[in-house]
């Protein structure tokens, strides 16, 4: 693995050889606007924001997928890159509706922000066109196809990181076009977390909320399984809202599936038991965690007396982590001195 090293901005950088502009610059913290680029995804350079100048190139060049090379100098922030810039802006513009104040997105929109940092207004409200083959919905998400840049985000997330291919590339009577599978869709939402707009948002419509109005983001693991993915819960009024994947956090790195991404319903629900019940003449009393644990301890003790160890068997639940498992079975085990332990996971 070689280094090169090249000027950015009259600013000395050294970066690895099969780096790009754009990672080379944000390096050395030196910020390129982008839209279409993420930094799970390969680099597609389809919007054309990211543009840069290199001394010898007639033409600006694409920074997130151009490599850099030895002496190479480069200009991040000039009137000529603003001004291009802020054309490609007007050109999404004209066919993006201007629906911010209804838009699930706004606050947090990527091409708001940038349209707001490249001085962009007066834009007449476009006739608004569909860039998708058919608007789909599935339980947890609902495409807005006139919202949609072509960045591809969405795509890419579902090949590459996910693997379905449930999104696609084809080629329609107005130019290319994004196509849906519904057949291999699994609601997983991370074509969600990566659209930069409005064009896919999540389907809770007994939730709304605005960015802003978020007080808190807690970070946590998911519970559903043993797998220990990271959470984002976004809080407002004390209850979750929202929930993505922590993004450069080990071992899921931003993704999430169905379940860890949209089940925090029950959290809230009535039926939710809040204390250890003890049946007793044929019905249920609330009880102590201490007292239920003893009757649990007293009537193991019991069994194993009259009938021993094997007459016990345990399930661990899958939703536990993975050490709480090893707990449960170590348990089971060592203590109670039998091998009847199993996990719902393997039925």
């Amino acid at each position: 693995m070689g280094v090169v090293k090249l000027t950015i901005d009259g600013r000395d950088v050294s970066a690895p050889a099969e780096s790009t502009i754009l990672q080379a610059a944000q390096s050395m913290g030196i910020r390129i606007p982008t839209l279409c680029f993420h930094e799970r995804l390969k680099p597609a350079g389809s919007c054309g924001i990211c543009v840069v100048e290199v001394d010898g190139n007639p033409t600006p060049v694409t920074s997130c997928n151009t490599p850099v090379s030895e002496g190479m100098t480069v200009t991040t922030h000039s009137e000529h890159l603003f001004s291009i810039r802020q054309e490609i802006l007007k050109g999404i513009l004209a066919h993006h509706p201007l629906d911010c104040p209804i838009c699930d997105k706004a606050g947090e929109c990527l091409l708001q922000d940038l349209v707001v940092e490249h001085g962009i207004t007066g834009v007449e409200s476009p006739t608004p066109t569909t860039k998708f083959t058919s608007a789909y919905s599935k339980t947890m998400l609902k495409s807005w196809p006139e919202r949609c840049v072509l960045c591809l985000r969405c795509v890419r997330a579902c090949s590459e990181i996910q693997g379905h291919y449930a999104l696609s590339v084809t080629e329609g009577p107005d130019g290319p076009q994004i196509s849906y599978d519904a057949d291999k869709c699994v609601s997983c939402g991370e074509c969600i977390q990566l659209c930069p707009t409005g064009a896919l948002v999540e389907k809770k419509t007994d939730l709304r909320w605005r960015n802003w109005e978020i007080e808190n983001k807690v970070r946590t693991t998911c519970p559903y399984c043993g797998v220990g993915c990271q959470q984002l819960l976004h809080i407002k009024d004390g209850r979750i809202v929202k929930v993505t994947g922590v993004e450069d956090a080990e071992p899921n790195q931003g993704r999430l599936c169905v379940k860890g991404r949209y089940g925090f319903d029950f959290i809230y629900s009535d039926e939710r038991l809040k204390t250890p019940l003890i049946r007793e003449n044929g019905g249920f009393r609330e009880a102590s965690f201490d007292e239920a644990t003893r009757l649990v301890a007293r009537k193991f003790k019991e069994i194993i007396a009259e009938s021993g160890p094997d007459a016990i068997a345990g399930v661990s639940c899958s939703r536990s982590i993975n050490e709480d498992s090893y707990q449960m079975q170590k348990l089971f085990r060592a203590v109670i001195g039998t091998n009847n332990i199993d996990n719902c996971a393997r039925t």
